[in-house]
C-alpha cells in the first residue's frame, strides 16, 4: 500500500503568505484547497459506533465540499490512569479501520505510539500521527517518517511553534516531504490549555500545511483527576477563529453521544453540532 508520490506532494511555501499545499494520494491540502476536516471519535469503542461515525462524516463534508480524514485511534497509550480505557489494540482496531476504509473509501488517520507498532499500522493507515507528547522523539520520528506514509506530528504543549521547524526537518532527513503539523495549545498553569493563534502563521513557515485541533485546545489535562476534563462549549470558537486565521484544517473529535463516550468525552462535539459548525467553517474559510 505505497504512497503514490509526484512533484505535487511537497510542501510549497509562497511568498504571498504562509499557506502551504501537499497531496495526501489525491488530497489536496491546503492553499487553494477545500478546508481538510481531521474527524472522528476519540478511541474505536467498536465497530458499528465507528463506522457509524465516520458515515456521517463522509456524508456530510461531501455535501459541504470539505475535504475530509477519518480519526480514530486503536491503542491511547497516554492515558491519565491505568484504568482508563485505551481501544481494542492494533491487531483489532486496524481490522476494523481497514474494514472502514474499504467500505466508504475514505482517508484514514490514527496515532501510533511505539516504535514497534510502525510497520503495521503503515499497512492500513494514510496518514501516520505522532501524538504530541512524543513530538521530540527523535528515533520514533524518524521509524514514522520511513514509513512510506504521509505524517501528522502534534505540537507538544510544551513546545514553542516556532520550534517546530526542528522537528519538520527531522522528518524531511528521511526525505519524507509529506507533513502536516497541528496546533493543539499550550499548557498554561496546571490543568488547563491556552491557544496564540500567532502559532499557526509561525509554524505554516516551515512551508507545511498548519491543522487546528479544536477540541484537544479546550481539554483540561487531568483536570478530572483519574481523567482529563474538557470544555467542548468553546470547541467552535476556537475553530471558527482558527480558519479566519488561516489554518488549512480542523482536527475535532466527535461522538453521538460524548457524555458516555469511553475516551475523551468532555471535549468531543455531538455529531448533531457539526453540520451548522461545518457550515460555518466554510463560510469563514472563503471570506478570509
Amino acid at each position: 500500500m505505497d504512497v503514490q508520490r509526484d512533484g505535487d506532494t511537497t510542501c510549497i511555501q509562497t511568498e504571498t503568505d504562509f499557506s502551504n499545499a501537499m497531496k495526501i494520494n489525491h488530497l489536496h491540502v491546503g492553499k487553494d484547497g477545500p478546508l481538510l476536516i481531521i474527524s472522528g471519535p476519540c478511541v474505536i469503542e467498536d465497530f458499528e459506533t465507528t463506522y457509524r461515525i465516520a458515515s456521517f462524516l463522509k456524508e456530510l463534508t461531501g455535501r459541504l465540499g470539505l475535504n475530509f480524514v477519518f480519526k480514530a485511534s486503536f491503542d491511547k497509550a497516554n492515558r491519565t490512569s491505568i484504568n482508563a480505557f485505551r481501544g481494542p489494540g492494533i491487531d483489532t482496531g486496524l481490522e476494523i479501520l481497514d474494514r472502514i476504509k474499504s467500505k466508504l473509501d475514505i482517508k484514514i488517520i490514527s496515532d501510533v505510539h511505539r516504535i514497534s507498532d510502525v510497520s503495521q499500522a503503515a499497512e492500513v493507515l494514510d496518514i501516520i500521527q505522532v501524538p504530541a507528547f512524543l513530538c521530540r522523539q527523535t528515533d520514533f520520528i524518524l521509524e514514522v517518517s520511513r514509513a512510506g506514509r504521509s505524517v501528522n506530528i502534534k505540537k507538544g504543549q510544551f513546545l514553542a511553534p516556532m520550534d517546530m521547524k526542528n522537528v519538520v526537518d527531522k522528518i524531511k532527513s528521511t526525505g519524507n516531504p509529506d507533513i502536516l503539523l497541528t496546533e493543539r495549545g499550550v499548557s498554561f498553569g496546571y490543568n488547563n490549555l491556552v491557544v496564540d493563534f500567532r502559532g499557526i502563521g509561525m509554524m505554516q513557515q516551515t512551508g507545511c500545511p498548519v491543522i487546528f485541533d479544536a477540541t484537544h485546545s479546550v481539554q483540561l489535562p487531568g483536570g478530572a483527576g483519574d481523567s482529563s476534563g474538557g470544555q467542548r462549549e468553546y470547541a467552535p470558537v476556537l475553530a471558527k477563529a482558527a480558519v479566519a486565521a488561516g489554518v488549512d484544517g480542523v482536527f475535532m473529535e466527535v461522538h453521538p453521544d460524548p457524555d458516555n463516550a469511553l475516551c475523551d468525552g468532555p471535549n468531543s462535539l455531538y455529531l448533531d453540532t457539526l453540520e451548522g459548525l461545518f457550515d460555518s467553517l466554510v463560510k469563514i474559510r472563503k471570506a478570509a
